[in-house]
């Protein structure tokens, strides 16, 4: 039966790091899958998650099965990294938290829920997003479209014409919303900006799901909290798929969340009830090692203070490699302006190379990048690879 079952293409991103891999040239160069590296090039275990699976390992009693909707601890300090300890949504119960497989996990599980309680729900997504989205949506039997995001010239926020597209999707549709460092571009709204979104999603009547992949790699904890808080503000219920793949390093362990946000308990309750069948329905029940770590460091003051110096480590780096890039580029083609790419924010960039040149850079000079807007990952790059990399890119433009 399956010999006749045509070969599927490879992942638009993944593929690229299958590539990679396979890549003899010993000067390769991977600028395509999300994930940090160290200025060794490395993806390190951060040493406040070894301590936690250290004391976890010489605690651990049993590998028995995790409730459906994975640790209460877990959902907890979710939460509080969402909206604050004290915020009046935790206090009064009015969100509820489970556990998931990651960030994609999370999307999946919402994708499920939406087409059973709400089938005629379109989810509009930025244009561009994160490819997986579209596809992630549409496995879920979900009908996506696109609304206005990036500028025209490929370096900004289309502000107006995204609150001109929002303003026009009918009410009791789905829209989704990256919190912080969108990916692929890196281009954020401000604070004031949010502040405008928000309204418009509570005057439309629409669900907010919120994109919550990388808090605390754009301006903080807190700073990346904006855009979701003022969303919440507005009284409006609200999904939120969150992963600690990045801030975390547990790229591995699958770790995120899914957190629905209703307009009483009672109603978050109901809510839960019918997300715990969409996860009994795919997976059953979440892993317990990762989850477990985060919680023990979010509940240990020393670890929790040590894993945010670790974040803050990894965002500066990030900032560093930026404004290095465009100081190098600025030396090879002055006649072209990168400083863009400063204003961006988190590991991703727009950088503006045509396909044809991501083709060149892959094929002439070993630089991975991904197509159709050279998302280009700056968390890959490290001093040692950076005169390599710009002046391939110098070649290539």
């Amino acid at each position: 039966m399956f010999d006749s079952l045509p070969l599927a293409p490879p992942d638009s991103i993944l593929g690229l790091g299958e590539a990679f891999k396979k890549d003899p040239n010993p000067n390769k160069i991977n600028l395509s899958v999300g994930v940090y590296k160290d200025e060794q090039g490395n993806t390190p275990v951060l040493a406040s998650i070894k301590e936690a699976e250290r004391r976890l390992l010489e605690a651990e009693k049993s590998k028995g099965y995790l409730a459906i909707e994975g640790l209460a601890d877990y959902g907890s300090q979710v939460q509080a990294m969402l909206f604050g300890k004290s915020h009046e949504i935790v206090t009064s119960k009015r969100a509820i938290t489970a556990q998931t497989p990651g960030g994609t996990g999370s999307l999946r599980v919402a994708g499920d829920f939406l087409r059973k309680h709400f089938p005629m729900a379109k989810v509009w997504v930025s244009k561009p997003t994160w490819a997986n989205h579209t596809a992630i949506f549409a496995a879920a039997g979900l009908q996506t479209d696109v609304y206005t995001y990036i500028a025209a010239n490929g370096q900004g926020l289309d502000f107006d014409g995204l609150i001109a597209s929002l303003e026009k999707i009918p009410a009791g549709d789905v829209v989704l919303l990256h919190a912080c460092c969108h990916n692929p571009t890196g281009i954020d709204p401000t604070p004031e900006q949010w502040k405008k979104i928000a309204a418009v999603v509570k005057s439309r009547g629409l669900l907010p799901i919120v994109d919550f992949a990388y808090q605390g790699f754009g301006d903080g904890l807190e700073e990346d909290a904006v855009g979701l808080r003022e969303i919440v503000a507005q009284g409006v219920e609200v999904l939120v798929c969150s992963s600690f793949s990045k801030n975390f390093g547990l790229y591995g362990e699958r770790v995120g969340a899914l957190t629905l946000v209703a307009n009483s308990a009672e109603a978050a309750e109901r809510a839960l009830s019918q997300v715990r069948i969409s996860i009994r329905t795919n997976y059953s029940n979440p892993p317990t090692h990762g989850g477990a770590l985060v919680a023990a460091v979010l509940n240990d003051a020393a670890l929790r203070q040590q894993w945010e110096e670790e974040l803050a480590a990894m965002r500066t780096r990030i900032h560093k490699m930026r404004h290095l890039f465009v100081a190098e580029m600025k030396k090879l083609r002055p006649e072209k302006d990168f400083s863009f790419l400063i204003n961006q924010k988190g590991m991703f960039s727009y950088s503006g190379l045509t396909n044809l040149q991501v083709d060149e850079l892959r094929t002439k000079y070993a630089v991975y990048v991904v197509g159709n807007g050279g998302r280009i990952n700056v968390a890959g790059m490290t001093e040692q690879n950076m005169p390599a990399l710009t002046k391939a890119i110098a070649a290539v433009l």
